[in-house]
């Protein structure tokens, strides 16, 4: 039995090997798995205006100059850290309270390799540091259809939460 070769991985080689696309917030991604089974639309929540799957789960990766700009979705989101350079997740809470989940592998300094951004919120992310990249996965439940996804327009986000003017002002593209 030979021993497993510890090859640096870069962000090429992953997008590669996984046939990353573009993702419409910013960064690449990949689906990966969508459950079999469904929920009617009947048993979910009114928010959700059809059937979705029970869960979806995908790889989601973002390089040093790039970033996921503010969105929402209906369902719950749980994030996965698996490789590169830690990620800070922008939380704006439906009650306006703003959070910073970090993610990543130095849980002595507050990290995490999982964390949940709840239904309804605001939320982007970027890399911790100006290096590198980072490979996640993020699980949704209900799963993540498009059509739960609201991009978010900067004037309008700004009119509802000032107090993070800057967050706004540096994750979101839409005017």
């Amino acid at each position: 039995m030979t021993q497993e070769s510890h090859h640096h991985l870069d962000s090429k080689t992953i997008i590669e090997k996984y046939h990353l696309q573009p993702h419409p917030e910013g960064g690449y991604f990949l689906q990966t798995y969508q459950s079999e089974e469904i929920i009617p639309a009947g048993a979910l929540p009114v928010r959700f205006k059809g059937d979705r799957f029970f869960s979806t789960a995908i790889y989601f990766l973002l390089e040093k100059d790039q970033f996921s700009a503010f969105h929402r979705i209906k369902s719950d989101e749980v994030w996965h850290f698996y490789y590169g350079t830690p990620l800070h997740i922008y939380v704006i809470h439906t009650d306006g309270r703003g959070e910073i989940l970090k993610l990543g592998q130095n849980i002595l300094e507050g990290y995490s390799f999982q964390h949940v951004v709840p239904a309804g919120a605001w939320f982007a992310s970027g890399l911790a540091f100006d290096s590198g990249f980072s490979l996640v996965g993020c699980t949704v439940s209900p799963g993540f259809d498009f059509a739960d996804f609201e991009l978010a327009s900067r004037e309008s986000l700004i009119k509802e939460f000032p107090q993070h003017l800057t967050w706004i002002n540096n994750f979101c593209r839409h005017p």
